[in-house]
Order: C-alpha cells, then structure tokens, then sequence
C-alpha cells in the first residue's frame, strides 16, 4: 500500500515538473517575441542591407557588399567565431537591352514589359524574329517537334490559382521556365518568351534561373508579364503574330563569393550544432528584400534577441548565411561538402527562405529512417507555438540545408504567409517597403524559439 502511495506521489510530482517546465518554456518563448517586437532590430538590419546591396546576384559588387555588411553585423554580436567561405560561382549579367515586342497581320507593333530570365544568353543586342507559337506544356513542345524550327516559342502555362499554397502553384509551373529553352532548342527554336511565375495578372516581369542542357543549342529565353501573356495568348486565337526580340544577357567569368558564418560555442554539447540563417544572394531587379534578405535577417535578429536574454547555449548556435542559392546553389554545396570533411555534426538545420510575411509553421525533413522519431519528439512542443498560430508540418526545408540531410540532421523550414510571396518574387517590386516590420519581426522570434528548444532539449530517436 505503501508503495502504491510513492509511486502516485513521484507521478503527482513528476507531472508538476514537467508542467512547470513547460510553463518556464512559454514564458521564455513570450519574452523572445515581445524583445523582437519591441526592441529587435530585424527592420532597421534589412533596410540597411536593402540600401547597401540591392541586386547581389552572386559575383556582382553588390553582394560582395553584402557579404561584408552582414559579417559586419555578425561580428557586433560578438560570436566566438566568425568568418567567410569561400565558393566558387558562376556568373550573369542581364546587360542594359531587354526587348519583347508583338507584330501583327496588319503591321501594329506593341512593346510587352519583360525581361531576360537568369542565365540566359543574349542576341547580342541585335533584334531577332519568328512565328509566335504558344505552348503549355514541355510535353506539347515535343509533340509539335520539328514544326518549331525558325519558331520563337511562347510558355503561357499559369499558375493554378486554385492551389492554396502558391509554392505548389510555383512548382506545378516552373519547370517552364527552367527547361523550356533547351526543350524547344531541341527542334530549333529560335528563342523562347516564357509568362511570368506569379498569379497576380500586372505588367510586373519575374526574372528567374533558367538551365540549359549541355548537348542542346542554347537560345535566348525573356519572361514577360502575365497581364502580357493574356493579352498575347487572346491575339493568337485570332491571327498570326510575330515576335521581336533583343537583349544584351550573357553569361560572365567564374567568381568567388562567400557563405557568411557566425558561431557561439555550446557549453555542454560543442559537437552538436544548430544552424540557421537564409541566402545573402538575390535577383539584379529588386532589392532582394523578401528572397532572401528577410531570411537571412530572421537569422541574425534570432542570435540577437537570445542574446539581449543573457541565454547561454548547450550546443554550438551557427548562422550561415549562404551564397548563391539562386544561380546554382554554390554556398549551400559549398558548406556541406566542408562541414562533411570536418566531420562535424549538425543536430538540426534551420532555413527561412519563403519571405519576411506573417510564419505560420515549421517544415520538417530528414532521412526517412529518423523522421518518424524527430517528428514525435518535436510534436511535445507544438503547444508552445500554437498560442502563435503556428503549425508542424512534415514537409520540405530549405534548398541550401538539403546537403545535410545526408548526416542525419533535423531539417526546419520557416514557413510564412504565401499568398502574396509570389507578388514580389524575382521582380523589381522586392523592396523593403513591401516588407511589414511587424510580421518580419514575428519570423525571427519564431526561428529563435525553436532554435532555444532544440537547444535546451536536443534530440532523440530510436536510432
């Protein structure tokens, strides 16, 4: 009997700590969003990056900026190591000639708002012509085959609006964009017009990466805007048009950009490591304000609201922030394949590269073998974060922590408000004045309190 009474005491009291702690862990979590909603310093941080270096295509001047602006931020945080790696990157420059004009059976002329996609090569600045043949599809390209030749190709798949997450929208019509160059060079296409990635209908262009195959021709490839390519497409039930088309793009020299690091050694587990941070690069046409100076800035204003709070970690806190995501992922690759040769171990990986919106949850990957266990030990904390209208979802992270999938990290993605990513992206409306402080703010002091719980409890699996 006696026993019975012990063993229901130790589980009374075994109950109160644990809710105790969890009460200790929402208190803390409350004090890390009001710091960054009172005294962060997330906005003052991306508008000054915005200012300094908007247009940090890897191997421009400007992210070279960047990078030493954002170092510079790094080191007034006062880590135990800082420092940049360095990447190899390929380069592009869009030149100053970007012209997409319409021509039809009665000899109208009509200039659409466009510009040349990443990568792509140019016309040298001399106007080419052709038929305008719309497509929707990279199988539709193939079925027309050889009927192409001499052709100037026209993409006018959108994305399904019907989709609630655009980034699913996004990736149901990219490929497009990415491979539509090489697939109509494929039957001698001329050149391709490709309707821009957004479902905001506007004469807004979205620039964008393009690949091509290497045993393929390669031939110029120009966005334009979706208000365009309604137009356009409307035209073509009715009458043959003819497209003009110039630009100046070509490919540049091999550069070297750098991965920006910051680290603040654990005082209990220095082998195991979180990171966390966003991509320093962005697109020549805007300011890179949401993709992805917002996530790079989640980053640091993390480190720097745990801070202001005195904590002092377990495990070994490191801010990466990458070069070159969007031109060929150099950084991400980079720091993988050097984080591998030193055989270090990352416990978790954390990347914000979806905007500076409102977040709404928390992707999470890994191998399949250890996802099933991560997700039931992360799912304890969900509570935490629902008071912030938060949610889990097992998804994917981020492109530039995917390399560390293979040491059998936790992969987190900062997930925020879609709908209106799409409206900026790519584009010269990615400005700071589209950012809203406060829902920037609430990015970063959501990545700082999974960062503290990852941090104070670690992990466990079976494995």
């Amino acid at each position: 009997m006696m026993k019975k009474i012990l063993t229901s005491i130790f589980i009374a009291f075994h109950g109160l700590v644990l809710i105790a702690q969890s009460d200790d862990d929402a208190l803390f979590i409350k004090q890390l969003h009001s710091y960054a909603l009172k005294e962060g310093k997330a906005y003052q941080w991306l508008d000054t990056l915005c200012l300094k270096a908007p247009g940090r295509i890897a191997g421009s001047k400007s992210s070279s900026i960047a990078e030493q602006y954002m170092l510079e931020v790094l080191q007034s945080l006062k880590p135990d190591t800082v420092f940049l790696e360095p990447c190899e990157t390929k380069s592009w420059m869009r030149g100053s000639i970007e012209i997409v004009e319409t021509i039809d059976q009665h000899g109208n002329r009509h200039e659409l708002h466009t510009c040349a996609l990443g990568n792509s090569i140019g016309t040298e600045g001399e106007m080419i012509s052709g038929e305008c043949v719309e497509v929707l599809s990279l199988d539709q390209v193939d079925s027309l085959g050889n009927s192409l030749k001499d052709k100037i190709v026209f993409f006018n798949r959108p994305m399904d609006p019907s989709l609630v997450n655009t980034f699913h929208a996004y990736g149901s019509a990219v490929d497009q964009r990415v491979w539509g160059a090489s697939r109509a060079a494929k039957y001698g296409a001329k050149a391709v017009i490709v309707r821009s990635m957004t479902n905001k209908i506007d004469t807004v262009p979205h620039t964008g990466t393009l690949v091509y195959i290497d045993s393929l021709p390669k031939i110029p490839a120009m966005a334009i805007s979706t208000l365009d390519a309604e137009k356009l497409s409307e035209k073509l039930k009715n009458e043959n048009i003819t497209i003009n088309l110039a630009s100046s793009a070509q490919p540049g020299a091999a550069s070297v950009n750098y991965n920006v690091i910051a680290e603040w050694r654990g005082k209990q587990f220095p082998e195991e490591i979180i990171l966390f941070g966003g991509h320093i690069d962005a697109w020549d046409m805007g300011a890179g304000a949401h993709d992805d100076g917002a996530g790079c800035i989640h980053a640091v204003d993390a480190i720097n609201i745990l801070l202001a709070q005195n904590y002092l970690p377990k495990r070994t806190l490191r801010v990466v922030l990458f070069a070159n995501e969007e031109n060929g992922l150099a950084g991400g690759k980079t720091y993988a394949e050097n984080s591998n040769k030193r055989n270090e171990k990352h416990l978790a990986a954390i990347e914000s590269d979806t905007g500076g919106f409102v977040p709404r949850e928390l992707s999470f990957d890994s191998e399949t073998s250890l996802l099933i266990d991560y997700m039931r030990y992360v799912n304890q904390w969900l509570p935490l974060f629902e008071t912030y209208d938060l949610n889990f979802k097992q998804a994917g992270s981020g492109a530039d922590i995917n390399p560390l999938k293979s040491q059998g990290s936790l992969l987190i993605g900062l997930r925020v408000d879609p709908q209106k990513y799409f409206d900026f992206h790519h584009t010269k409306n990615d400005q700071i004045y589209n950012v809203n402080q406060r829902e920037l703010e609430l990015g970063a002091a959501t990545m700082a309190s999974i960062i503290y719980l990852l941090d104070k409890y670690g992990l466990e699996t079976k494995n």
